[in-house]
């Protein structure tokens, strides 16, 4: 989508961190903007650094509650009319070795991260689609999905799952107008760290306890991490060019190529091909739209 002004976005946790920066740049750009947030101080804070009252709706929203997400949808819809930008961002994080996680621990962080991009998915595409004047969804993942290790394998698995929602949707989808997008960022100053706030009680139960005492007593290193406007700007340059991937954070480059070359080295080709199957199942051994992107950021670079 490249003609923004006047259009209407809708941002989970929208009211901090990484969605208050794509929302201030979604705001910079002309649209409307919707932010939905769990938290009402992060909402009142938010509408205050925002400002333009006029073109910004505070929204109370649990993204695990399908109820309230619809109609959080209608009450967008009600006062800007249609939507047409999805950003799934709200999201949780634990950290810490695999053996300690309980059943609540992978049930509070999959249930935000990848339950409420469901939520937004499946709330929000058919809106989209309707109108039919284009649309755009940005699922929130994060290098994590792209670069793994160890300690990380909640957050990481949830993020992966959001990261291959948009690459099965985008050939899905952008014939008939809508754009989809895996925004994957590095550390960002964000308060991902405070989620567990705002963790349900019933989702109580953690193995985590005291590996995020000691996170916690690890040092702040806010002063290396990219502003939340500069991640804004960067969905917004992502938005604009219709990128499937939209990455930040060059110091990951080896750790992304280094997975693809592992993928690639691990391929079977010393194996005879089977040309029945390859000519019967050649929708599975490709996907256009990630061969699109390719042709897409060479010509971005220039190449």
């Amino acid at each position: 989508m490249q003609n923004l002004p006047g259009k209407t976005a809708f941002v989970t946790g929208g009211a901090s961190g990484i969605g208050l920066g794509i929302a201030k740049a979604l705001l910079g750009a002309g649209m409307n903007v919707a932010i939905a947030d769990i938290r009402d101080d992060h909402l009142s804070a938010a509408a205050a650094e925002l400002g333009s009252p006029e073109r910004v709706l505070p929204i109370k929203l649990d993204v695990t509650d399908r109820a309230a997400f619809a109609a959080a949808a209608d009450a967008t819809e009600a006062r800007f009319g249609k939507i047409h930008i999805l950003c799934n961002n709200a999201g949780v994080a634990v950290v810490g070795p695999t053996e300690l996680a309980t059943f609540d621990d992978w049930d509070w962080v999959m249930g935000v991260n990848v339950g409420g991009t469901i939520n937004g998915i499946v709330t929000m595409l058919p809106r989209l689609m309707a109108h039919g004047e284009g649309g755009h969804i940005v699922n929130t993942a994060s290098m994590s999905a792209l670069v793994p290790v160890g300690g990380t394998t909640i957050y990481s698995a949830g993020k992966a799952a959001v990261t291959a929602m948009m690459e099965c949707m985008r050939p899905e989808l952008e014939a008939r107008g809508i754009i989809c997008s895996a925004f994957c960022p590095g550390a960002v100053q964000s308060n991902i760290a405070d989620a567990g706030k705002t963790r349900p009680a019933d989702l109580a139960e953690t193995g985590y306890a005291e590996a995020d005492k000691r996170r916690q007593q690890g040092g702040n290193f806010f002063h290396l991490y990219q502003t939340k406007e500069e991640v804004g700007e960067r969905v917004l340059q992502g938005i604009l060019n219709d990128e499937l991937y939209i990455l930040t954070h060059s110091e990951f480059l080896v750790g992304v190529r280094e997975r693809g070359e592992a993928t690639t080295a691990a391929v079977q080709t010393q194996l005879p091909e089977n040309e029945e199957y390859k000519q019967v199942f050649a929708m599975l051994f490709r996907n256009p739209a990630i061969t699109d992107e390719i042709a897409r950021q060479n010509k971005l670079r220039g190449k």
